[in-house]
């Protein structure tokens, strides 16, 4: 029974950071950059949802993936878009300017301070088959990453679009002698990341009931550290990559002696670390490093 209930605590963790893992991974692949103001386009949809509670949970989600998407594209336009052709420092250093940015206006616009948000209370009952008892939230937020992952997955693999995009994830240069039009297939992948980000945020809404101006930072941290154990690029690799790291946290959770769990995370972290001296260029890397330009 606790067996059971660990594997469910574990794929819902593992769903939640790989579709974290993913929204970061869109832009990698095809822009080469680790857009570290991914997780304020998490907060900002965090915030839709709070100022949208009033309406309802159709409303509430709606919003957040309004709000994730446009703010997803305006980055890109506002700060990376004249920027196509810098070194990979400057885009990064672009990123981390735009994630202040985000978080100071936040800050500004509606306090430091965490704010609460009782949203989606009907997912936190219980659901019990016979001596096993979890939450419904588990089953929805896995349910929601499986949806993701292959909606993702029949638009890269089954339209046109989505083979541009992987051809722009391979090698960049030679798709655009080809014929993709680099700013459109760009704004796609940011978009994309954007609705990713936003879902993250209802789920993380939904699990603590709880938005801030700094709610994104923790997030892109472990996006990223995903994105790196799967293989930077590869968006299989992030898949892969947020479901080790999900399990892991679980299983260390559930397992370590009452007096070490404190140091839960850095066990985790630990392993992370052994697994990539052992494959350092990731679980799934892709096929190639590619240019972005």
């Amino acid at each position: 029974m606790i067996v059971v209930q660990t594997l469910i605590a574990a794929l819902s963790l593992g769903s939640l950071y790989a579709v974290l893992a993913l929204g970061l991974a869109l832009v990698a692949s095809i822009m080469r950059l680790v857009n570290f103001a991914h997780g304020e386009l998490i907060m900002g949809a965090a915030y839709a949802m709070a100022f949208s509670f009033a309406f309802g949970p159709a409303a509430m989600i709606a919003a957040a993936l309004v709000v994730g998407v446009v703010l997803a594209l305006a980055s890109d336009q506002i700060g990376f878009r004249a920027l196509r052709s810098a070194d990979s420092t400057t885009l990064f250093i672009s990123s981390f300017a735009i994630s202040f940015l985000l978080q100071n206006t936040a800050s500004a616009l509606f306090g430091s301070t965490s704010r609460t948000v009782p949203a989606l209370p009907a997912l936190s009952q219980p659901i019990t088959i016979g001596e096993i008892s979890f939450p419904m939230l588990d089953i929805v937020i896995i349910a929601t990453a499986a949806v993701l992952l292959g909606g993702l997955t029949l638009l890269l693999k089954k339209t046109r679009t989505g083979l541009r995009m992987r051809a722009a994830a391979e090698d960049f240069r030679v798709a655009r002698t080809l014929g993709v039009r680099a700013n459109r297939v760009i704004a796609l992948g940011f978009g994309l990341s954007g609705l990713f980000a936003a879902f993250a945020a209802v789920i993380v809404v939904a699990q603590s009931g709880v938005v801030s101006p700094t709610m994104g930072s923790d997030l892109v941290l472990i996006a990223f550290i995903a994105c790196v154990l799967g293989g930077l690029g590869s968006l299989p690799g992030a898949v892969v990559g947020g479901f080790v790291l999900g399990v892991l946290t679980v299983v260390l959770q559930a397992y370590l002696p009452v007096e070490l769990k404190y140091y839960r995370d850095a066990f985790a972290f630990g392993a992370v670390i052994i697994l990539l001296v052992w494959r350092p260029q990731g679980l799934l890397p892709s096929a190639t490093a590619g240019t972005r330009v």
